[in-house]
């Protein structure tokens, strides 16, 4: 039997191809987004794990879409200088979607928090005016 020898010719390409995404892949997503509604509200939830506030920023543009922007704010650290990664997953990605708002939300009165990952966005609708029909009609 013949010892295996690490500088053969096919080692480092089998090894390298592997690390090297041709068989490993992975799949970048947007954020899982929920969207329920109610008599007096609609409210978003968007799935963002490890998510802080100060990551978030929320606003109107000028056409009227809700603009929800996550931007992860990670610090590279000083790595240890005596481990090697052979593959880094971890991503830290931005994320920026514009959502075309319905007709009867009160956009003055949005509001969100961020809670255990999960920011939600409470879009209020507006409150619909009674229009009375009962009149005094003056006779000419």
């Amino acid at each position: 039997m013949l010892p295996v020898m690490f500088k053969n010719s096919w080692f480092p390409t089998v090894f390298d191809d592997f690390f090297n995404n041709d068989f490993v892949t992975t799949q970048r997503t947007a954020p899982a987004v929920n969207v329920k509604v109610d008599e007096n509200a609609y409210t978003m939830e968007v799935a963002a794990p490890g998510l802080k506030k100060e990551f978030c920023r929320i606003s109107i543009n000028d056409e009227g879409s809700l603009n929800v922007a996550i931007e992860n704010k990670f610090e590279h650290k000083e790595e240890d200088k005596k481990e090697h990664y052979l593959r880094r997953e971890f991503s830290y990605t931005n994320y920026q979607q514009a959502y075309t708002l319905p007709d009867d939300v009160d956009k003055n009165g949005i509001s969100a928090k961020v809670e255990d990952g999960v920011l939600t966005i409470v879009l209020p609708k507006m409150k619909k005016e009674e229009v009375k029909v009962s009149r005094h009609i003056e006779i000419a």
